[in-house]
């Protein structure tokens, strides 16, 4: 008898709603980056994550479509558990994480005194390393 395959993505995800952050009228997410790790920018407004960002969670999705500049909303799974592309330094299982390049998440660094008011800027909690180019990570 062979063990039944998981698919953990489906166990309590959250989603939230958010504006799109926006670079001279443009916006900075676009079709190309669900699926990608997004980080909070303003009051209610998302954007890509960058080198060392705090990852509020995967965009799941954007409406009406690229040319919709200014109109778009984000679905971003804030809670359960996602699959994220990741970059160097590639986290190892029991890791959190943080913003990396294009869109992905790398290693947490260690606590330091850097870390702001309100505590550390790590998010979740990786179960899975996919080689070098995912992990699956329990955002809480």
């Amino acid at each position: 008898m062979t063990i039944r395959a998981h698919n953990l993505e489906t166990i309590h995800p959250v989603y939230a709603t958010f504006n799109v952050n926006q670079t001279g009228d443009t916006d900075n997410l676009k079709n190309v980056n669900i699926g990608q790790a997004v980080t909070l920018t303003g009051n209610y407004e998302i954007g890509p994550v960058s080198s060392g960002s705090i990852v509020l969670g995967k965009l799941i999705a954007l409406t009406l479509s690229d040319a919709d500049d200014g109109e778009r909303l984000a679905t971003v799974q804030i809670g359960g558990i996602c699959t994220i592309p990741v970059s160097a330094t590639i986290p190892s299982v029991g890791d959190r994480v943080v913003g990396g390049a294009s869109g992905s998440v790398r290693q947490a660094p260690a606590l330091t005194g850097d870390d702001p008011a309100g505590g550390n800027i790590a998010r979740g909690t990786v179960l899975a390393v996919n080689g070098s180019s995912s992990c699956t990570l329990i955002l809480q």
